[in-house]
């Protein structure tokens, strides 16, 4: 079963990450500073490529980001890419600048 968490240091930079029956599988690295939480690079490890499971991070920002009424800035290129190909979905989040 797939969990998201998230850690933040004081500075609230840190990542979500993906963890998969206790072990770590995959992160999306973040900021969060002024009201907006700056997806900035998203990574699952090469032997779990493949199986859709960065969507599951993007589930997990998005849901944190919807929570805490923050705005996304999406300068990882997943991320990115998801927010061009479902506008309608993210709107709400999405900071175009």
């Amino acid at each position: 079963m797939e969990e998201v968490v998230i850690r933040l240091n004081q500075k609230n930079h840190g990542a979500f990450y993906l963890m998969l029956d206790n072990e770590q599988v995959g992160e999306m690295v973040i900021g969060i500073e002024n009201g907006v939480l700056t997806a900035y690079h998203t990574e699952i490890h090469y032997t779990q490529e493949g199986k859709g499971l960065a969507k599951h991070l993007l589930d997990g920002m998005v849901a944190y980001a919807r929570t805490h009424q923050l705005k996304v800035k999406p300068l990882c290129a997943y991320v990115h890419a998801q927010f061009k190909k479902h506008p309608e979905e993210y709107a709400d989040l999405w900071l175009q600048e």
